[in-house]
Formats: C-alpha cells, sequence, structure tokens
C-alpha cells in the first residue's frame, strides 16, 4: 500500500510540476530582478515547484491547503531566498548572516539549502531527504541557531559565552561517525563566531574526561556528537551535562546511522529528552535515502501533525555513479596491486601537469578492512610517490587511530591541494573532501552500496572526478554479481595490472613500478602483512569467490610479491574455529614476528617518506593485531538487499504516505552488470 501511495503521489507531483513551472517562470519574469539573477538557467527555477510539491502534494487534504497557500510560499518569495544576505528578510540575525557573507564568503545558497532552511524557519519538524557533500550542514545549523536566538536573545550576545553552562544545551547534532561529527562543529563554530553561542564536540574515540572539563569550564549551548558518546554523557549524571530545555534536535545521515545500528541508540538519547509536551522540541531529520526504518524512526520523533517533508534530490539529476567515467582494473593477482596504483598516480600527475584544465592529482584508497590500510599505507609512502620532496603528502584513516589523529589527517587532506588518503570505509560516507580526482578501490567491496558511497567521494557538486576499481581476475565473476547496474567499464591500458611477475620482460617504466614496490615491502614489518594475510581471509566471500580462492591469491602475493619463503601461519584454534583447517594452502603454526612498539602504523602530514610518524600523536593503538583476533571481517553486512525491500506495514498510515521518495526505483538492483 505504501508503494502503491508513492506512485500516486509522484504521479500527482508530476502532472503539479508541469502545471507549475509555467506559472513560477512568468512571475520570475515578472518581476524586477537584477542582472545575475536575469541569467539564472531553466533547470534552477524549476527547483521552485520541487518543493512545493515536496512539502505539499501528499495527500488530497495537503493539496487543498495548497491551493490556498499564502504569499511567503509563493514561487518568487522563494525565488528571492536564493541568496544568504536574503535571509534577513526571514529574520534571521544579522551575526548569523555576517558569518556566511563575511567570513565564510558565502554567497548564493545551494539548492539544498534554499529548499530546507525556509520551511525549517518556520519552526515545524523536518523530514528532508538531501545527498551529502550539497551544503546541507548549513541548512540545519542556520534554522537551529535561529531557533535558539529567537527564544532567548542574550545568546546572540558575545558576552553569553561567559554565562554558557554544560547543563543547559540548548541544541544537539547528531553524526553517525567521528569525522563527520568533527566536520560539522567546525562548521557550527564559523556561523556562531559573532553570537554567544557555544560548540562543543562529543565521539567517540576521544578521551571522555577530558571532553567533559572542557564543556564544564566553557558550557555549551550546541552539542555536535555521536549517538554512542552522546547516550554516555546524558545517561551519567557525574558527567555534569544535561539538557533540561533543548529546542532543537538534528538528525544528519539518519540512513547511515541506521545502518551501523544505532537505531535503540536514538531512541534511547530521545527518552533522556524532556517530553514534548513539556518542552517543545524541533527535529530536522536528514537522509540521503528514505527506506522503510527511516520512515518508522522518523514517525517516533517527529511531530506527525505538523511537520513537512522536503524532496531535495532532483529525479532528473544524474547521480555521482552514473555520471563520472568508473574503470575496472584486472590484475594478475593481489602482488599487483599497489604497482597499479603507482601507474594510475603516476599518468594522473603528469595529466595535471601538461593539462590546465586537469584537477591536480587528489586521491582516496579505500580498503576493506584497517591491516590492509595500515600496511598499504607504509608500502606507499615507502616510494617514490610518498617522497618528501618530489612525491604526494599521504595520509591514512582508519578505525585504530585516536581520534584526535583521525581529525587531523582528515583536515590535512581535506586542505591539500594534492595528495592521497588511505582509507577505510569510515570515510566512505558523510565526508567532504574537495576536488578529489580519483577514488582507487582495491579489492572487492563489501556491497554495492559501499561501492557507490565510495565513488562518491569524488565528482562532487557537479565537478570532475572518476572511479578505478582493482580487482585480481579472480574476484571479477563475483564481482559482476555483487555490482550490478553500474557503468564500470573494463580498462586494459594498465600495464602493472596485467603483467605476471616473475614471467617475461615488463616494460622500462613498469619494471620501475614493482621494483619501487618491492624496496618498500624490505622497509615495512613482516607483521603488517601478516595482519593483512589474515584480515584478508575473514572478508566476505560469495558463491563465485570462495575462500580457497583467496588462500592462493594471498600465498602467491606472499611468496612472489614479497619475497617470503613461507606463509604467516594461523594457528590452529583459530584456523578451526574459523573453518581454515583443512582449506589447501593454509599453514598451521605459530609465528613470532617482532612487533612495532609505537604508533609508526599510521601517520599523516608531514611524513611524506620514511617510516610514517604523523603527526607525532602518541597513538599506541594503532597496531595491526597479528593472530589474537579473529581477522577483522572486512566486509560488513550485505546492505545492497535493502534496495528491493518492501514495506507492507505502510497500510494506510498517512504519515508513510507523507514521507514518501524514490529510493527503491532508483536504487533497485538491476539484474545484470555491466562490465
Amino acid at each position: 500500500m505504501l508503494k502503491s501511495s508513492l506512485q500516486r503521489h509522484a504521479r500527482l507531483g508530476n502532472l503539479a510540476r508541469r502545471q507549475l513551472s509555467t506559472l513560477v517562470s512568468q512571475q520570475i519574469r515578472s518581476r524586477p530582478v537584477v542582472a545575475s539573477c536575469q541569467r539564472l538557467a531553466q533547470r534552477e527555477r524549476q527547483l521552485v515547484p520541487l518543493k512545493q510539491i515536496a512539502l505539499r502534494l501528499y495527500s488530497q487534504g495537503s493539496a487543498a491547503a495548497y491551493a490556498n497557500t499564502q504569499t511567503d510560499d509563493s514561487p518568487a518569495s522563494l525565488y528571492n531566498t536564493t541568496r544568504f544576505e536574503d535571509l534577513a528578510k526571514l529574520g534571521v540575525d544579522e551575526r548569523i548572516i555576517r558569518a556566511i557573507t563575511v567570513d565564510m564568503k558565502y554567497d548564493s545558497m545551494t539548492e539544498v539549502q534554499s529548499l530546507t532552511i525556509n520551511p525549517a524557519l518556520k519552526g515545524v519538524d523536518l523530514v528532508a531527504q538531501a545527498k551529502t557533500g550539497t551544503g546541507k550542514t548549513l541548512g540545519f545549523l542556520i534554522p537551529v541557531f535561529q531557533r535558539l536566538i529567537a527564544a532567548d536573545p542574550s545568546l546572540a550576545s558575545p558576552q553569553h559565552r561567559r554565562d554558557a553552562s554544560s547543563k543547559d544545551i540548548r541544541a544537539i547534532v547528531l553524526s553517525p561517525t567521528r569525522e563527520l561529527a568533527e566536520q560539522i562543529g567546525v562548521e557550527a563554530r564559523k556561523l556562531a563566531r559573532h553570537t554567544g553561542l557555544v560548540v562543543q564536540t562529543a565521539v567517540g574515540g576521544t578521551r571522555k574526561r577530558e571532553a567533559m572539563f572542557k564543556m564544564q569550564r566553557e558550557g555549551c549551548d550546541v552539542l555536535i556528537a555521536t549517538p554512542g558518546r552522546l547516550h554516555d554523557i546524558l545517561s551519567d549524571p557525574s558527567t555534569g551535562v544535561d539538557a533540561p530545555k533543548i529546542q532543537s534536535f538534528v538528525l544528519d545521515e539518519a540512513d547511515r546511522m541506521l545502518d551501523v545500528g544505532f537505531a535503540d541508540a536514538i531512541r534511547d538519547i530521545v527518552d533522556l529528552f524532556p517530553p514534548i509536551s513539556q518542552v517543545d522540541r524541533q527535529t530536522l531529520l536528514f537522509s540521503a535515502t528514505i527506506p522503510r526504518d527511516v520512515v518508522h524512526l522518523a514517525k517516533s520523533m517527529v511531530k506527525t501533525d505538523n511537520f513537512d517533508f522536503v524532496q531535495t534530490i532532483n529525479p532528473d539529476e544524474t547521480p555521482t555513479h552514473a555520471r563520472i567515467p568508473q574503470h575496472l582494473v584486472a590484475a594478475k593477482g593481489y602482488e599487483n596491486w599497489f604497482p597499479a596504483v603507482l601507474e594510475i598516480a603516476d599518468r594522473a600527475i603528469k595529466n595535471s601537469k601538461n593539462n590546465p584544465d586537469a584537477l591536480p592529482f587528489k586521491a582516496i584508497l579505500f580498503f576493506s578492512n584497517t591491516a590492509t590500510v595500515q600496511f598499504a599505507n607504509r608500502v606507499i609512502k615507502n616510494t617514490p610517490l610518498g617522497n618528501r620532496f618530489n612525491g604526494v603528502p599521504i595520509f591514512d584513516i582508519h578505525s585504530k587511530l585516536t581520534q584526535d589523529t583521525r581529525t587531523r589527517n582528515a583536515e590535512a587532506f581535506r586542505r591539500a591541494q594534492t595528495g592521497i588518503l588511505v582509507s577505510s570505509d569510515v570515510t566512505a560516507r558523510g565526508m567532504d573532501f574537495p576536488n578529489v580526482s580519483h577514488v582507487i578501490q582495491i579489492g572487492l567491496p563489501p556491497d554495492r552500496d559501499q561501492y557507490i558511497h565510495r565513488v562518491g567521494r569524488t565528482g562532487r557538486a557537479g565537478k570532475a572526478g572518476e572511479g578505478w576499481l582493482i580487482l585480481a581476475e579472480e574476484e571479477i565473476k563475483e564481482a559482476r554479481v555483487r555490482l550490478p547496474g553500474l557503468p564500470i567499464k573494463p580498462n586494459n591500458t594498465i600495464q602493472s595490472a596485467s603483467h605476471t611477475l616473475g614471467q617475461g620482460t615488463p616494460s622500462p617504466e613498469v619494471a620501475q613500478f614493482f621494483e619501487d614496490i618491492s624496496k618498500a615491502y624490505e622497509r615495512v614489518p613482516k607483521d603488517l602483512f601478516a595482519s593483512v594475510y589474515n584480515a584478508l581471509l575473514g572478508q566476505k566471500f560469495g558463491r563465485n569467490l570462495d575462500v580457497g580462492d583467496c588462500v592462493r591469491l594471498l600465498n602467491n602475493w606472499c611468496k612472489v610479491g614479497l619475497g617470503w619463503e613461507e606463509t604467516p601461519a594461523i594457528t590452529p584454534t583459530s584456523a578451526r574455529n574459523r573453518g581454515l583447517d583443512r582449506i589447501p594452502g593454509i599453514r598451521l603454526g605459530f609465528d613470532n614476528y617482532e612487533r612495532e612498539s609505537d604508533d609508526r602504523r599510521g601517520g599523516g602530514f608531514g611524513s611524506y617518506g620514511g617510516r610514517g610518524g604523523g603527526f607525532n600523536s602518541n597513538d599506541r593503538r594503532g597496531g595491526g593485531g597479528g593472530f589474537s583476533s579473529n581477522g577483522g571481517r572486512g566486509g560488513g553486512s550485505d546492505s545492497g538487499s535493502r534496495f528491493n525491500s518492501r514495506d507492507r506495514r505502510g497500510g494506510g498510515d498517512p504519515f508513510a504516505r507523507r514521507v514518501s521518495s524514490d529510493y527503491e526505483s532508483r536504487g533497485r538492483q538491476p539484474s545484470r552488470a555491466s562490465f
């Protein structure tokens, strides 16, 4: 029933859009506008009725209400609020506008901002479908800040900072990852610069006691947090942190939070807030997709009799993963991975020097487990690509670095004009790194959804970019099943991938790439590769790729690529527990590799070559895990199954009918692959 309701509203919306676009164009042309406004493309004008449809046309009753819309919701009025300086007409405090226009130097709003700020300023709850990297952070921060200042004008004065208290938090923004929370915090502090609002962050991976002391000392009006740490803080009376008069609650990347299992934590957090009947609270929920679980979460949180749904994703817009070129590189084996990366980087760097229109080489290398990220980071830093003088800066982000190190590395890569970020999937979603020219995925992605999110780190905001997927030949058949319907095209131009190591004579250039990698292997401790070996045996397999295939690939990499006489051992107990004890090629036994005692597994800006000391942090948790763990599954759940889900419980629920999206129609996995 929910599906039929969505289809009915889609037909109604398409009809209304055709009728309204003529009206909008007439109203816009009839108004005196400045020259820059007259040059707006027709596509930008048509965004106006898209918003009105999203806000109004969800039932016959709301369609009737739309007919009686007042002038403040007219297309002409919305057209006048596409520049930040015009927020003054909507009552936004001049200090907020000054921070945006003078300090941040923003003039025109993005599409997402123009479609969400206006309804959120009205005070109603909001459910918005919005992609990452489109400026939605300001889309929710501006109305949140204005709501707080309108309720308590003293917050607008910088003098309020002396009186701020951690026991009186007015607004909370919830984010699924530490990196995204820190990113939002940076933006929020810029926006609050001329006001008295105090912004704090609370994320996992940092020392709770130090964070609490900072909040108690400086106070807190707006808290940006991750779910686990926020629940930990609010449920512990000894922290001295409370929100008895909370006025705004924002959930950013709601679908991602549900993907990683935060549903119960979010509901527990809401239970710690004062009831809506006692303290009115505005809820703003942002999500890139609106599947069934997001609908249910929203229904339990927003005021169902006083909310708006805003669709900020233009259905006619081509998504990033369908727009940018994507290349599949078939490698002879895992030993070809890193030489192929060097060749791709070498070509891109030369192209950026010779082609003034090309982006500088700025790449993210994605692996599906932390151990491989640590190993790859050390290997690449010890090649000419990581040379301090004529290479590029190399950074890494993974779960075993401290949050401070991850934040510094992310910010350094964000500022860098050129460089490489070696990363696990902690940066695959929500993180905004400008001008990323290449996304290189090495090894099988866990699922189609994750592949798409990784590719989405490049080609953002309509800019150029390209995706590369490097797979061993044995993995390609499984990739066709796992990644259907994507515009991934075979690319046979990377010679380093097709060369069989130890056979034949490659070109001098290819031979140099392999030699550079071989020398780099000699400078990397053996226990790092042992951890990679262990972790990749725990990856997600499939009908077309089993653990036996992986063992053969790993053993060949170990003996031919690294030149080891024997492969890393798996302890008999671990092998038996993981079902590896009868797999041909597995060596049962015990190894005694020397372990590094300091944080030389990570590192970032300032240590392009050498041993990777990074920011001179004291993060001693960067170890590779050895064989004491179960190998780091690295695969994640197959969230791609959500694309074919059906909500059979939507029935006659008016809320479910109103909160609609094109999630199923746009995200359904096609039956055949394109490569």
